[in-house]
């Protein structure tokens, strides 16, 4: 048996799943914690990927590995190899003033035009920004800057910073791929390389692409970009230290393929086998929506981002920051836990007897607004129910995703059928109230760590030269029973609540 390994370093943990190259079954897996914040050192994620591979026995008998991590995330290097400073993730909106800034000066429309995207706190290029602007002495001493699977993989091929990996500092070994490229703000999925005019006038210095030749001999380092089935190199037996007890010697000679990695919704899309005409709907930390798409539509808006995928084709997407964390901060008010939260709202009508929750407690991204606050509408003292509160934030949380369904189909992007992912989505009420919130067919795939499985789907591609069609299990298919006045509803008090301004 031919074994290849998918890494998925998200916000809150990392997971990696060991399955057989040829049918895509699972072997073994391991994962372990990252720590709470949208500030974090990435040591803290070399820590955790060790320790994944750990649980998961090691990777012996391993062919090949790639890496799916959480986009945005802003890893700023020194020439030594070491960190700047922590790294600021997607969900870090201290930036918001940063992206309107940036939107100002060059214009949404041309800047959707050249990057696919419109800024918003989340971008990469609102990050360096912000940095320019608010910690000056940091920006000389940037040599590189990377996304957190950029980073990963270059640490397990054996570089990193001077004096503690086993190839020093070499920034010119920096790579990524283009879906995880593609949402820096500073990269075209239409020209498939650097908007480097975009990243001077984001962070005041000049750049260029590792392994590039430049004109300017201090320009910062961005990541070369590997193309969809190659290989980023080789995993380095002592990545992690001699002594580490780390087993990544894999089979034959030892020899662990890399292939090029990719951003986590990339990720995802592969692990699922999403074609034309799916949309997919991953309910998490975050909440995402998007589709695989031959062509790809610029959106001045700024509420569908056009991002690459990892297969070669596109992947607009729409992003709100309120998903899983709306449940569990009512499951909290409520004092249950998801098994009662679901009970109760499945006792609730429909519509929730006109109790609508505008589910913008972090802020949001689709629509954008960062400073937005959540709030209840519509409360009577008939319908001020437990039931009612536990099935309003429901169908609020899954109204505020349904929004960026709208999005894509108005851009002209085909949905058949929508799969519904990530940890929130075994609620049974939730999976209930989706076929009643989106008037699309929609499939509940089997539970799976999806973007891992997707990394692995890049292993086998890079090992082989052949992309791999695994099945992917489906466990149900709520049936449809839409109910506008729910999406009705949301959007009459998302436009006028005092939240949204």
């Amino acid at each position: 048996m031919t074994l290849v390994a998918g890494v998925d370093s998200s916000t809150q943990s990392c997971k990696i799943v060991i399955l057989d190259a040829v049918s895509g079954a699972l072997v073994r897996e391991g994962r372990a914690g990252h720590p709470d914040g949208t500030e974090v050192h990435p040591d803290h994620w070399w820590q955790a990927l060790s320790e994944a591979i750990n649980d998961a026995g090691g990777l012996g008998g391993i062919s090949a590995l790639s890496v799916g991590g959480q986009q945005h995330g802003m890893v700023l290097l020194d020439a030594e190899g070491n960190v700047v400073r922590p790294a600021l993730l997607w969900n870090d909106t201290r930036s918001a003033q940063s992206a309107a800034d940036l939107t100002a000066e060059v214009g949404a429309e041309d800047f959707s035009r050249r990057t696919g995207l419109v800024p918003v706190a989340s971008f990469t290029v609102t990050k360096v920004r912000w940095v320019r602007d608010h910690e000056p002495e940091s920006v000389a001493r940037v040599a590189a800057v990377a996304l957190p699977h950029d980073w990963l993989m270059w640490r397990l091929r054996g570089y990193g910073p001077a004096g503690s990996s086993p190839l020093g500092p070499d920034l010119e070994q920096l790579t990524t791929d283009r879906s995880d490229a593609s949402g820096t703000g500073y990269w075209s999925p239409f020209s498939g390389s650097y908007d480097l005019d975009l990243f001077k006038l984001a962070f005041g210095r000049d750049a260029r692409e590792a392994g590039a030749a430049g004109e300017h001999g201090a320009a910062v380092i961005l990541p070369r970009v590997v193309a969809p089935g190659d290989s980023a190199g080789r995993v380095h037996p002592d990545c992690f230290g001699a002594d580490s007890g780390t087993v990544v010697r894999g089979a034959g000679d030892g020899s662990i393929i890399l292939g090029p990695g990719a951003g986590d919704n990339a990720g995802a899309a592969l692990g699922l086998g999403a074609g034309p005409g799916d949309v997919v709907v991953s309910v998490g930390t975050s909440g995402t929506v998007f589709a695989v798409a031959s062509e790809l539509h610029s959106d001045s808006t700024g509420t569908v981002a056009g991002f690459a995928d990892a297969g070669g084709a596109y992947l607009p997407i729409a992003v709100t920051l309120n998903a899983a964390r709306v449940l569990s901060s009512i499951a909290g008010v409520l004092a249950v836990d998801f098994t009662e939260l679901a009970r109760l709202a499945l006792e609730a009508e429909p519509g929730a007897g006109g109790v609508v929750l505008v589910p913008y407690f972090e802020g949001e991204r689709t629509p954008n607004l960062p400073h937005a606050k959540a709030s209840f509408h519509g409360l009577s003292i008939e319908s001020t129910t437990r039931a009612n509160l536990a099935r309003a934030a429901i169908e609020g949380m899954l109204c505020g995703l349904s929004g960026g369904l709208d999005a894509l189909l108005e851009l002209g992007y085909p949905a058949r059928r929508l799969l519904l992912i990530g940890g929130a989505v075994q609620n049974p009420a939730l999976q209930r109230i989706a076929a009643q919130v989106f008037d699309v067919p929609v499939v509940i795939p089997t539970p799976g760590e999806y973007v891992a499985r997707g990394a692995a789907v890049q292993a086998a591609w890079a090992l082989t030269g052949d992309r791999p069609a695994w099945p992917v299990a489906v466990d149900a298919t709520p049936a449809p029973d839409f109910h506008p006045s729910i999406s009705a509803n949301y959007k009459k008090m998302a436009a006028h609540s005092d939240s949204g301004n």
